[in-house]
């Protein structure tokens, strides 16, 4: 436990996947994803002083988040990219490299990845084998960044391979962070990630998964840090901040909300299961703890609560997970710069934050 003082990983999120609005679920073309637009986000983080920023990463949406990585990786000097890969679509040699190269085009240290344990675009994989192929894939990424040899004989890679020439400018793998809810997700993750991210939930479900992870990768002989995915609406009063929260919801009908849910790749997760589970029950309101919004869900899977407050009631609540363990926070907003620069203003300066 902590007095919520030390420090932590602070985020941002670069729309990349088509999911920037004014109202959600209206498409504004100004705010579709685009080279222009990601780019924009992302300065507007650096310049806040967020630590990272999320990069995401969807087959059928928006635009492809390694070539994004490496154009902006030129752009930015301090802040951190947490470049999203999709292990379905990846050889990992080759995802090696392409990590490795884009590293160094940050000047080393500034690369940190969001392994997805995907599909192959137009195939379905069960669960399990899927999630077995993502710990091969984690463990041959992590051998080849360090520098090392690789005599891998599993079932999805059969590879022998001298060690890289070019590696990452520290030498070692940068971290990987990985999200799952389901058993298969929460093995893979106790056996192959660095930093296991959690989206949105009660505070006691928090710590309920907590504890299990704690567990699952002792049994490995490890130790995993913890992240937090959420939305913030932060403004210079609770009832401003809520009032902005009905504004984004008030070209939403209920069909639409359900068709953009059901088009995403992961609708049908244990994650976002548990995030329909969360907003249905919240208050009429759609609060499902205090400052802790659930309307973001009606019109994206994923990701489907906010932290909604004025800036003492927000940092209040990162405190909280920060005394629950939690060590990076991954945040973002509606429209995505717009809300970056509030959050910068009103509550950044007041946490104690620096990249992991």
């Amino acid at each position: 436990m902590s007095d919520g003082t030390r420090g932590c990983e602070i985020s941002w999120f670069s729309a990349l996947c088509d999911d920037d609005y004014e109202f959600l679920g209206q498409p504004d073309p100004m705010l579709a994803s685009s080279w222009e637009h990601c780019r924009d986000i992302v300065m507007q983080a650096e310049t806040g002083g967020f630590d990272n920023i999320l990069l995401p990463s969807g087959y059928a949406l928006g635009i492809d988040t390694t070539a994004f990585a490496a154009a902006i990786a030129t752009l930015t000097r301090r802040i951190n990219l947490l470049m999203a890969v999709r292990i379905g679509e990846s050889w990992p040699p080759q995802l090696a490299r392409q990590i490795a190269t884009i590293d160094r085009m940050t000047g080393g240290g500034r690369l940190k990845i969001n392994i997805i344990s995907s599909d192959l675009p137009g195939e379905t994989m069960p669960s399990a084998p899927r999630y077995a192929r993502t710990v091969e894939a984690m463990a041959i990424l992590k051998d080849m960044l360090n520098g090392k040899a690789i005599d891998h004989q599993g079932e999805f890679w059969q590879l022998k391979l001298d060690p890289p020439r070019v590696t990452t400018v520290s030498g070692r793998a940068p971290l990987l962070y990985f999200g799952g809810l389901s058993p298969d997700a929460r093995e893979a993750a106790a056996k192959g990630c660095d930093v296991f991210l959690m989206w949105p939930d009660k505070c006691e479900t928090i710590a309920a998964i907590m504890a299990d992870m704690d567990e699952r990768a002792a049994r490995y002989g490890r130790k995993l840090r913890y992240g937090y995915r959420a939305h913030v609406i932060v403004r210079e009063t609770e009832a401003e901040a809520r009032t902005y929260a009905d504004r984004l919801l008030s070209k939403l009908d209920a069909d639409q909300g359900a068709a953009i849910r059901a088009k995403s790749l992961d609708s049908t997760s244990v994650g976002v299961a548990a995030q329909a589970a969360l907003r249905e029950g919240a208050s009429d309101d759609g609060y499902a703890e205090e400052n802790l919004w659930t309307g973001v869900g009606r019109a994206r899977s994923g990701c489907g609560a906010a932290i909604v407050g004025d800036p003492d009631q927000v940092l209040a609540k990162l405190r909280m997970y920060q005394d629950m363990g939690i060590e990076a926070f991954i945040l973002s907003g509606y429209p995505h710069a717009a809300e970056a620069d509030l959050f910068a203003r009103h509550v950044l300066p007041n946490i104690d934050h620096a990249p992991l």
